[in-house]
């Protein structure tokens, strides 16, 4: 026996049904029959031609409950019929349904997954001006639901011929799927150009979304069909149904929403403003819709995502424009009244959000060259609807709006944006900090936005506390002493150099100078230099106790750079080791050991090809003789300077130093502190 795809077959028998509907649709209505004579005969015949073709349907559907798909065809054509013949194969259809209905209590499984559509045209005709269209109408759909029931297993209510319980009904019975279908199907007939039917169709989709919209299913694709028809020439009462639609999907499903209406091209036009309009339409869904507008300002414009499900969050487009089109929504939404206590609920959210947008973009030359400068109005609009207007006004005045989308000025920008919100005491000050705290200590998704925190947090913190910061701000600027981005490290450094005068205050002070010895190591030679003037300037003014507890491991450090391939390194490390035997005078026998290996590289370097480092070698040695009371200081002298004569004269003193520890063992040098080489 040949198989026959079962698809092929379905739409073979759909194109004789049709082909027989539309002969049926050729017989003259029984009025017409009556003025011709022989009306009884032709009568008995039309009947006859009728129950046929509902004997082919009850025998299609008996085999196959996917053959109901044809009962939804047949409401469309009939829809074309000028027969005067809809009553009739309205009562045709409800027969299938019924005969339907009873059978489905029999099936172990049941496949129908047209109901949804055919529901949708259905509840139009329960609606119909003529009573004798409404009432086969409304039987097909009360045993279309018997179907459904059998589905979902939920107990049916009696139907009513009110809408709201016909509206109920629908949704309550039909699975997510079918609802999803009901709920399409009844947004192409807004299209329609009967205006009645438009207007049931809205009716219907308002009173059936109001309860049951979280069922619905693939809701992007509902709202890019919205955009689609909008688009068009749509009449008033098709845009004011669509946009209501619009409106209760965001009720039930803000994110979906959302991320649909952002993954549009910016700027957005006026189709688009109206339906961002709609979905921020309700103070109930401000929330989630702020919510997620935050989390797609996270994304970076033009950055792809590294895989699939990162894509997903964000826009399925190489460019990712959705963060500058979140900003540009950001413009209308943070003016909506109804939306006012979740802006200031979210204030620092957004603050953060936006000035890494501008970020972002001021070097974006897309974003440039169109002028898309979204991220700068919506700051703007931010400080406005927050009861920050000084701070906007004192911005405009340091020309700060102007330049802000230049990447050399950005960084300054965020220290200026800091320190205006501080000298006009803004009133969102503590939630702003606790806010830049717990992103400190999360971490930035970005090095970049790193940047921006440390500026911010600083000057928020240098506008409202003294030197040393609390505790817990320490602890951050001592973990970005050693950031994986050498700005944040410098910017760190920067900030605890400036604490020096008061560096005896801080708490746990060794692990901070532990923290900058660590600095040392970076590969960034800019960093490197940051942390040696760092600790010079806090030595400075650190109390000796502290300091000579680590003098040992800070010497130890100070000797590993004498070998840096930078000259300004080995150089400033040469002279600072210095300085620090010298600090350490009254601790002398604590770097014995640190003294006699740095003579190593101190001789050596003596001979390098770069000045500074010779200078800074003599110096040094000055010191280290001076403290260990050689006789070779003079010798160092630029009038006096030999190689040789230096080389001797150390090597003369430590010989001397070795024949005093052999002859006398209690001279109290141990063999450790002798040079290894």
């Amino acid at each position: 026996m040949r198989f026959v795809d079962p698809l092929l077959q379905f739409e073979t028998q759909l194109k004789i049904i049709e082909s027989s509907f539309k002969m049926i649709s050729g017989i003259p209505s029984l009025e017409e029959v009556k003025e011709m004579g022989d009306g009884n005969d032709d009568e008995d015949l039309q009947q006859s031609i009728l129950n046929i073709y509902e004997d082919t349907l009850l025998i299609l559907v008996s085999k196959d409950f996917y053959k109901l798909q044809i009962l939804k065809e047949m409401v469309v054509w009939m829809g074309t019929d000028r027969s005067g013949l809809q009553e009739r194969i309205l009562v045709i259809i409800s027969r299938v349904l019924i005969f339907a209905a009873k059978r489905v209590k029999e099936s172990a499984n049941v496949d129908a997954p047209c109901l949804g559509a055919l529901a949708a045209e259905l509840c139009l005709l329960c609606s119909h001006t003529d009573r004798s269209i409404t009432q086969p109408a409304s039987l097909g759909m009360y045993h279309l639901l018997c179907i459904a029931k059998r589905q979902n297993e939920f107990l049916l209510d009696v139907l009513k011929e009110d809408k709201t319980e016909v509206a109920r009904s629908i949704g309550h019975m039909l699975l997510p799927s079918l609802l999803t279908d009901f709920v399409w199907s009844l947004l192409m007939r807004l299209a329609a150009p009967d205006r009645g039917m438009v207007k049931e169709a809205a009716n219907m989709l308002r009173l059936t979304l109001e309860h049951y919209a979280h069922k619905v299913t693939m809701v992007s694709k509902i709202v890019e069909l919205i955009y689609i028809k909008l688009c068009e020439n749509s009449n008033h009462e098709m845009k004011h149904a669509m946009l209501r639609v619009i409106t209760l999907l965001t009720r039930t499903s803000p994110k979906k929403v959302i991320f649909q209406l952002m993954d549009y091209p910016v700027p957005a036009d006026n189709t688009l403003t109206l339906m961002w309009q709609a979905a921020s339409s309700e103070a109930s869904v401000a929330l989630p819709v702020l919510t997620t507008i935050l989390l797609i300002l996270r994304g970076k414009p033009g950055e792809m995502q590294e895989n699939l499900a990162e894509r997903r969050c964000f826009s399925l487009d190489a460019t990712n424009m959705m963060p500058v089109a979140a900003s540009q929504t950001l413009c209308t939404l943070l003016l909506v009244p109804s939306y006012k206590k979740v802006v200031a609920q979210f204030f620092p959210q957004l603050l953060m959000a936006l000035l890494f947008q501008l970020f972002y973009t001021c070097d974006m030359k897309l974003v440039m060259e169109n002028k898309l400068f979204f991220a700068r109005d919506a700051l703007r609009v931010l400080l406005n609807c927050s009861g920050l207007q000084e701070v906007d006004t004192a911005l405009n005045r340091k020309n700060f709006w102007d330049q802000i989308s230049q990447v050399l000025f950005y960084h300054h920008g965020v220290y200026l944006i800091a320190t205006t919100l501080g000298e006009h005491n803004f009133p969102q000050f503590p939630q702003t900090l606790h806010y830049l705290y717990k992103l400190s200590v999360e971490g930035p998704r970005r090095s970049e936005d790193s940047v921006i925190t440390v500026i911010f947090l600083t000057e928020l913190l240098n506008k409202c506390f003294k030197d040393p910061f609390p505790q817990e701000f320490l602890v951050l600027f001592r973990n970005w002493i050693n950031d994986s981005n050498p700005a944040v490290s410098k910017l760190s450094l920067q900030k605890i150099a400036s604490m020096a005068p008061v560096i005896n205050q801080v708490g746990n002070v060794s692990s901070l100078l532990l923290s900058i010895l660590d600095a040392f190591l970076s590969k960034d030679t800019t960093v490197v230099i940051r942390a040696l003037l760092t600790l010079r300037r806090l030595l400075n003014r650190l109390d000796k106790v502290t300091y000579s507890s680590l003098c040992t491991q800070i010497a130890s450090s100070y000797c590993l750079l004498m070998g840096h391939s930078n000259g300004g390194i080995r150089s400033m490390a040469i002279r600072h080791f210095g300085e620090l035997v010298r600090d350490m005078s009254q601790y002398r026998r604590m770097l014995n050991t640190a003294a006699f290996r740095a003579l190593v590289p101190l001789i050596l370097f003596l001979e390098d090809t770069e000045t500074r480092v010779t200078t800074a070698c003599k110096h040094t040695l000055a010191i280290c003789t001076s403290e260990l009371r050689w006789s070779a200081s003079h010798l160092l002298l630029d009038q006096s300077y030999s190689f040789e004569l230096v080389v001797l004269s150390i090597c003369n003193n430590l010989i001397l130093i070795m024949k005093i520890k052999i002859d006398n063992p209690l001279f109290g040098m141990t063999e450790s502190e002798f040079p290894t080489w």
